[in-house]
């Protein structure tokens, strides 16, 4: 028998609105769209913002690392530091890759968890923003997600398993369909991987993208035929910002003088740097040396209209903000640029999210949080 009607969102990480603009993305199926504006930050803001409809002023995720020597839970492996050398060997992909896995296992961390290239020696310095599945019951701690609104509501839901590929997710869903499940978020993340090698590449774009149409118009058919009506909705997350230049801001700052956990603490994101004053001297010297590079410290009004602003500072004392298309190389997140890299500011035009739905969307979605009480709304409706 089928259900009445079946609720749909599918999450695909940076279909930003430029790209669903540029290629008329299912644009037959889905003509109701809206450019919406993404969360300030990585996709370890704004996945938490879409599924909580909180923003990082409230739920305290910016970027996955923040200084915070009092709270770091990697104090007694950074004593151990010394042991991994030569640095050349252990930043290498496959070797962080392998070492993260472990020390995720050691601390039990559920969440998504990579070290980058965080020097190993300033982890005790470090704390870490998503030790905790955000996909699951109680994944935000004393803040409802996704999992724990639909459970209370008793909505017979599926969400995805973030750790499984996009193939496997969309195979799941199927068979959550196929199961009587009337509610569901299906994860795809491949999509962001393409375009942070390939963004320049208008063919390579296109060509994931009719992949992509494939598998959608097949998990929309499933639904079809297995409901009297089907709400379809696809979401993003962010854009991607083609590279137009890099910048070593961490080498200027360790020329300094300034000695790091005694002066000063930073966390070196690939658009931005996030500074936190240990002294007054740290903060005249590091402002100084910023003035040299393409970008600026974002303002208390900034950080509002952003919704990163938090009283605690814990994001940063001063949060350096590059201008669009310029990377920090090396940074804490990797040794090299890559072609394409979100995190700048929202208003630029590579920068903004887009939903697409069959059906009327409501004027009140315009920032990537909205996103949350939309998906409640059609899960009462059920």
């Amino acid at each position: 028998m089928k259900n009445n009607t079946i609720e749909i969102f599918l999450f695909i990480d940076a279909l930003g609105w430029k790209i669903v603009n540029d290629h008329q993305f299912l644009t037959d199926i889905l003509p109701y769209r809206k450019k919406v504006d993404m969360q300030f930050g990585y996709s370890s803001s704004a996945i938490p913002s879409i599924l909580s409809g909180k923003t990082p002023s409230e739920h305290g995720h910016l970027g996955l690392f923040r200084f915070a020597p009092e709270d770091s839970p990697f104090k007694t492996f950074s004593r151990l530091a010394w042991l991994f050398k030569p640095a050349s060997f252990w930043n290498r992909g496959r070797v962080r890759h392998h070492l993260s896995k472990l020390i995720k296992k050691l601390y039990g961390f559920t969440g998504y968890f990579q070290l980058y290239r965080m020097p190993l020696w300033k982890l005790k310095f470090m704390d870490y923003c998503e030790k905790r599945d955000l996909f699951i019951a109680g994944g935000m701690e004393n803040i409802a997600n996704l999992h724990d609104t639909l459970t209370t509501m008793n909505v017979d839901f599926h969400i995805s398993d973030w750790h499984l590929s996009d193939d496997e997710n969309y195979l799941a869903a199927e068979e959550a369909i196929e199961n009587g499940k009337n509610f569901l978020f299906v994860y795809t993340a491949g999509f962001d991987g393409v375009l942070h090698d390939n963004i320049k590449n208008e063919s390579v774009i296109k060509a994931k993208l009719d992949e992509m149409k494939i598998k959608i118009l097949c998990l929309y058919q499933k639904a079809q035929d297995n409901a009297q009506n089907v709400h379809f909705t696809i979401i993003s997350d962010h854009g991607m910002t083609p590279l137009t230049g890099t910048v070593d801001v961490m080498e200027k700052i360790a020329q300094s003088g300034l000695v790091f956990g005694k002066d000063y603490g930073a966390c070196y994101d690939s658009t931005m740097a996030r500074f936190y004053y240990l002294n007054e001297k740290a903060e005249n010297v590091i402002t100084g040396i910023m003035k040299d590079f393409p970008g600026h410290f974002l303002s208390e009004d900034e950080e509002k209209a952003y919704k990163i602003y938090r009283s605690d500072r814990i994001f940063g004392d001063g949060i350096f903000l590059l201008d669009a298309g310029i990377q920090i190389v090396p940074s804490d997140m990797g040794g090299k640029p890559l072609n394409g890299m979100h995190g700048f500011a929202p208003e630029n035009e590579h920068s903004f999210a887009a939903i697409l739905s069959n059906g009327a969307l409501p004027e009140n979605i315009e920032h990537v949080a909205d996103y949350f009480n939309f998906m409640i709304e059609r899960a009462r409706a059920l």
